[in-house]
């Protein structure tokens, strides 16, 4: 994975957005879209860190948590706060919106 991004899998997806503020990443390796956002999310977790944690979740690897939360297109993004979904997105996001949602939160 990525510096400054967590892999997120069932193991570990509960205890990482239990608490604070996380953006998730719903993405697989062949969707040309979610390898244009890794750099964006990479570029961002620096900025954030303290404030908020990134991690991805590879549909392909992870479609229980995928079905779990609805993703039915990916890049999907949620916001997430202490657990619950507080914003979900779909689509490639750019790094602005993304750190002013997260800022919000």
């Amino acid at each position: 994975m990525s510096e400054g991004l967590i892999e997120l899998t069932g193991a570990n997806f509960v205890a990482e957005t239990a608490q604070g503020v996380t953006l998730v990443d719903f993405w697989a390796p062949w969707c040309g879209p979610c390898r244009m956002q890794t750099p964006i999310l990479e570029r961002l977790a620096p900025k954030v860190a303290g404030k908020a944690r990134i991690g991805k979740v590879n549909v392909d690897e992870e479609q229980a948590i995928a079905i779990q939360y609805n993703v039915r297109n990916i890049p999907t993004l949620l916001l997430i706060k202490d657990g619950q979904v507080v914003q979900q997105m779909v689509g490639l996001q750019q790094e602005a919106k993304l750190q002013q949602l997260i800022e919000n939160a």
